[in-house]
């Protein structure tokens, strides 16, 4: 049975502002300065999926070369990211996170679990994992779709070239 409008309506309006208050919530507090989110979602895509080309790495993160480009110039310049030629490709460059970024990255999970624990310290363990299954159901959907769409605009865009 498909879900009807208003629940969709509903659901689009709570994760816009799930997404607005976790980040608020997880960041409030901070002592130093920290990473700027998007620098950050780019570090913790690339520790996860590993050195990659540039290229690929976009693909992942559904943006553009162009827009992924100057972010791996901000996190190389704070020496949380390692870029060199790709040996198959002189062109193409490969990037990794450096042991400073796995260190930085750490630190910043770190931060954001303990504050979140916090907040959820009313809460049972129940209630965090039944929460954590609809937000990993919500995510690989949304994944998908997102991927789905990247890729037809890669299509579009190398058929205009």
């Amino acid at each position: 049975m498909a879900v009807r409008s208003t629940t969709a309506e509903s659901l689009v309006e709570e994760v816009f502002l799930f997404g607005r208050t976790l980040k608020r919530a997880v960041t409030t507090g901070v002592e130093d300065s920290p990473l700027p989110q998007a620098l950050t979602g780019v570090l913790a895509i690339l520790a996860t999926e590993g050195e990659c080309r540039q290229t690929d790495l976009a693909s992942r993160l559904c943006v553009s070369q162009s827009a992924l480009s100057r972010q791996i110039a901000d996190l190389v310049d704070l020496g949380y990211i390692d870029r060199h030629p790709d040996p198959d490709d002189r062109r193409a460059s490969r990037v990794c996170v450096s042991d400073v970024g796995q260190v930085r990255l750490k630190q910043i999970w770190d931060r954001r679990a303990r504050r979140l624990a916090e907040m959820l310290s009313g809460w049972s363990e129940s209630e965090a994992l039944d929460a954590l299954d609809s937000i990993r159901k919500l995510n690989d959907t949304f994944n998908e779709d997102a991927h789905a769409h990247h890729q037809d605009v890669v299509r579009i865009e190398s058929i205009a070239r």
